[in-house]
């Protein structure tokens, strides 16, 4: 095992826990230090994980022993704190999305080019077992050649739930922002790049009330698009709709299964991309009923596994699967149904995707491949 990779997370709030409760399960990854604006939140998340050191957020960077910050920042907090980490010399890992626009994003990434510093991005939930599954199955031809599919995320929002989820409705945020690089991650890594995408976004309801605490009864205003609709042409061939909304209840699709990949020889049902492990069921032509296919891969990743790939990729110089490449694309692909939206055409990707490496099958749990 190549020696461990020291990480400084900044940002504990409440996906920190995902991330710091998945970190243990690799030895490539050693959580050494966290920083937050709230000193009190960020010592208490260190006690409760085991992390030795607690941080100002600019003190954190100051620490060469750290290789890699993990950014788990607002959206608008992505890129200026990925420079920083830059200037530091090292590498970073943030959440999704990579920022808030493509000229940021293309800003980190060639700061990044320059100073030799990678960076990842979540989400990585296309390396498990799930969207894996579903690959395999694809590039083995059992659906034969894809022609369509249907992709939906479709809820009313984070207000109910969310302890500050004013950031959901700011820009950099809504569904497409929020949810939309788990659904666009996926269909690269299925369908590999996008030719062209035509959208059409809105804000169906300008103002929102918190009802979660502790914050019940503020208003927000909403200043990006909660509800967006399109299609995707794929360098493949195959084309089909997208739809990612925070304005809409009971939904009558299979919130388990919301991606739907269709074939010139069956069809397939691809499970949730916002989780790893979920059901992959396909359906022959000929068929009478749906097959299950059992995963192949690892099953139990959670929130980390990126990360670590990332440090593995690092220790053993190979390219990492949750690429900053990767994340760009999706961004670039995001702001495209925002673009066609607002010019009324279908907006081509500018850069070119490739898919990253396909997972391992059958590692032992928290190893990763060369």
């Amino acid at each position: 095992m190549p020696k461990a990779v020291k990480v400084g997370v900044v940002g504990v709030g409440k996906i920190s826990d995902q991330y710091l409760g998945m970190a243990k399960n690799f030895p490539i990854v050693e959580m050494a230090a966290v920083a937050d604006l709230d000193q009190a939140r960020a010592k208490s998340q260190a006690d409760k994980y085991g992390i030795p050191k607690v941080y100002s957020v600019d003190d954190i960077f100051k620490d060469d022993s750290i290789e890699i910050i993990l950014n788990l920042t607002v959206p608008k907090a992505h890129v200026p704190i990925g420079l920083k980490s830059v200037a530091a010399g090292k590498h970073m890992y943030a959440e999704k999305p990579l920022g808030i626009d493509r000229a940021e994003g293309q800003k980190l990434l060639d700061a990044a080019s320059k100073a030799k510093l990678r960076i990842g991005c979540a989400p990585d939930t296309f390396m498990g077992s799930g969207i894996q599954t579903a690959r395999k199955l694809i590039d083995d031809g059992a659906i034969g050649k894809p022609v369509a599919f249907t992709a939906f995320m479709m809820c009313p929002g984070h207000e109910s739930w969310h302890p500050s989820p004013e950031f959901y409705y700011e820009v950099g945020g809504g569904p497409m922002f929020d949810m939309g690089p788990y659904y666009l991650t996926a269909l690269l890594n299925l369908l590999g790049p996008a030719k062209r995408v035509m959208g059409a976004a809105s804000i169906a309801i300008p103002e929102r009330t918190i009802t979660s605490q502790p914050k019940h009864g503020k208003k927000v205003k909403v200043e990006t698009p909660d509800h967006i609709a399109g299609t995707i042409e794929f360098e493949g061939g195959a084309m089909g709709t997208l739809i990612t909304t925070f304005a809409t209840r009971f939904a009558t699709y299979d919130g388990k299964q919301p991606i739907t990949i269709y074939g010139t020889e069956g069809t397939l049902r691809v499970p949730d991309p916002n989780g790893f492990d979920g059901p992959v069921h396909y359906r022959k032509n000929d068929d009478e009923e749906w097959r299950w296919q059992p995963a192949t891969f690892v099953k139990g990743y959670g929130r980390s596994i990126g990360l670590a790939d990332m440090a593995h990729a690092i220790r053993t110089n190979r390219p990492h699967r949750a690429s900053a490449e990767q994340a760009y694309a999706v961004l670039d692909l995001m702001q495209a149904f925002l673009d066609s939206s607002d010019q009324g055409k279908a907006i081509k990707p500018t850069i070119q995707y490739n898919r990253p490496k396909a997972m391992p099958a059958d590692l032992p749990y928290g190893t990763l491949d060369d």
